[in-house]
């Protein structure tokens, strides 16, 4: 039993892992050399700044959420949530968010043990941790309609300020047109940029503080390319139109890449579902033959073994057929 309790937390940690590692990688690397090029290092009194600017906007109360706040401090996860709620558009606060976590693997593991039959009480644990996820498998869809929303009309907003700025606007005032102009969750995002620069921050941290919400390629390329302007002169208006230009080609390739993409996709979603259907039919149609892996050490870790492999095919499929643009 112990062994096969191992084996399911291993399932999770491993898929978990393997999503955010295989996701990440190509992107975070694209942005870190993109900003190594055309940015530099911030400089230190920005960075302090922007510190100041973050505890100005995310109070949070220093009573709920004590123990937890201080529990994510210490493993420097505080930051890194924080920020992907922040993405999600989720006005809570990282705190409140392990506390659901914690309430789904509670209820979770209640619910399955009482309405379970008694040799199924065993899976408590591993239906506690599905629970779980919910909430971050929730924050994570958010955070990607948002970001596709964000994406969509991003083009649009660049042509508006290059044209705020050729009819006489100032480059901050333009931001703060988007607003009215623009609906969400852009609106938000340049509003907030502007109160902040209008606040005393400066101009460069308050677009970081911007790229750093938005996790976008395409708004790495905004900031990047106003910082340098900034810093070495030019016609920034256009700038912005030939960058809405490139922005607008990039998402017209990458919808043909998902349209050539779509069979691979399918093939692995089918591929992954067989087995879970078999072993459905399997179930209905010969009980006994499935309770071996229920009831048996061995069963449960062959089991444990072959959720493992077809999640970590699963994942390998996907990378395959998604293609970063």
């Amino acid at each position: 039993m112990f062994s096969f309790l191992v084996v399911v937390v291993a399932v999770w940690v491993l898929s978990i892992g393997s999503w955010m590692v295989l996701s990440k990688r190509v992107r975070s690397a694209d942005v870190s050399r993109i900003k190594d090029r055309l940015v530099g290092v911030q400089k230190k009194k920005h960075k302090k700044v922007e510190g100041e600017n973050v505890a100005l906007f995310n109070q949070e109360d220093p009573v709920k959420g004590k123990i937890v706040r201080s529990v994510l401090t210490k493993y420097k996860q505080t930051k890194r949530l924080q920020d992907l709620l922040e993405q999600a558009g989720v006005k809570w606060e990282p705190a409140r968010f392990v506390h659901a976590c914690m309430g789904f693997f509670i209820g979770g593991y209640v619910l399955c043990w009482l309405l379970a039959p008694a040799e199924f009480r065993a899976f408590s644990l591993a239906a506690a941790l599905v629970a779980a996820l919910l909430p971050l498998l929730y924050v994570l869809r958010l955070k990607k309609k948002r970001m596709h929303s964000f994406e969509e009309i991003f083009p649009d907003s660049l042509e508006f300020v290059s044209r705020s700025m050729r009819a006489g606007h100032a480059f901050s005032v333009s931001l703060e047109m988007i607003h009215r102009e623009f609906p969400e969750p852009l609106a938000s995002e340049f509003k907030r940029t502007f109160e902040e620069h209008n606040l005393g921050l400066p101009l460069d941290s308050a677009l970081q503080s911007l790229a750093r919400r938005v996790p976008l390629l395409d708004v790495h390329f905004f900031v990047s390319a106003v910082m340098l302007q900034k810093r070495t002169g030019g016609n920034l208006a256009e700038i912005l139109d030939k960058l809405a230009y490139i922005i607008r080609e990039r998402f017209k390739l990458r919808g043909r890449i998902r349209a050539v993409s779509a069979h691979g996709k399918m093939t692995a979603i089918t591929l992954s579902c067989i087995p879970m259907a078999v072993g459905v039919m399997m179930f209905f149609t010969n009980p006994d033959y499935v309770k071996f892996f229920f009831t048996d050490d061995v069963g449960q870790i062959m089991f444990g073994s072959a959720i493992t492999l077809q999640v970590i095919g699963y994942l390998i499929m996907k990378k395959i057929v998604t293609i970063e643009v």
